[in-house]
């Protein structure tokens, strides 16, 4: 069984910067493909960014390009996201995730 946990999360305001934590426990062997994944009012998740092959890119909605950064420590089994330039339509719950595993979710707020 995989377990994933998130933490991180907040409010922030306009322009500000947050980060998210995703640790990655159980049968696991790597965290290649394991992705951020936000739900807004409307219910719909929707992928944020993933984690590639090293060396490859990494994938980025075009939403969060050039403001969002994924990263991963392989070693750690965690990934994270820091999101900088954060604008209120980037509110959410936001969710970890690797194949048929999902986090808790972690409520993200942007507002003045």
């Amino acid at each position: 069984q995989v377990q994933l946990v998130e933490s991180g999360g907040g409010l922030a305001q306009p322009g500000g910067s947050l980060g998210l934590s995703c640790a990655a426990s159980g049968s696991i062997f790597n965290i290649v493909g394991m992705g951020w994944y936000r739900q807004g009012p409307e219910k719909q998740r929707y992928v944020v960014a993933a984690v590639t092959t090293p060396g490859s890119a990494n994938y980025y909605a075009d939403s969060v390009k050039g403001r969002f950064t994924i990263s991963a420590d392989f070693a750690k089994k965690t990934v994270y996201l820091q999101m900088n330039s954060l604008k209120p339509e980037d509110t959410a719950v936001y969710y970890c995730q690797l194949g048929t595993s999902w986090g808790q979710g972690t409520q993200v707020t942007v507002s003045s």
